[in-house]
């Protein structure tokens, strides 16, 4: 079985070819993403975040706690579902 961080490194480079994705599923992996590479959200958001970088931050902050390994295969989940 493939390792999941390939799978996952993989999965990110798929991403960026995606065409037409909602705003809504490019909000939820950028969280995701960040979740896996980063760990939980550690700063609030400054008050110059345009709307765009906050509703990232807030879906980041959504998913504290979530284990590197789940987000992981969430967000490969979420890819493989947006390439059809």
């Amino acid at each position: 079985m493939p390792d999941i961080r390939k799978l996952f490194e993989n999965a990110a480079a798929a991403a960026r070819d995606l065409e037409r994705v909602s705003d809504d599923d490019r909000i939820a992996l950028h969280a995701l993403y960040q979740q896996a590479t980063k760990g939980d959200a550690q700063s609030p958001p400054s008050g110059s975040l345009d709307q765009a970088d906050a509703a990232k931050h807030d879906a980041w902050v959504r998913l504290k706690g979530m284990s590197t390994a789940e987000a992981m295969q969430k967000y490969i989940a979420r890819v493989k579902t947006l390439k059809g």
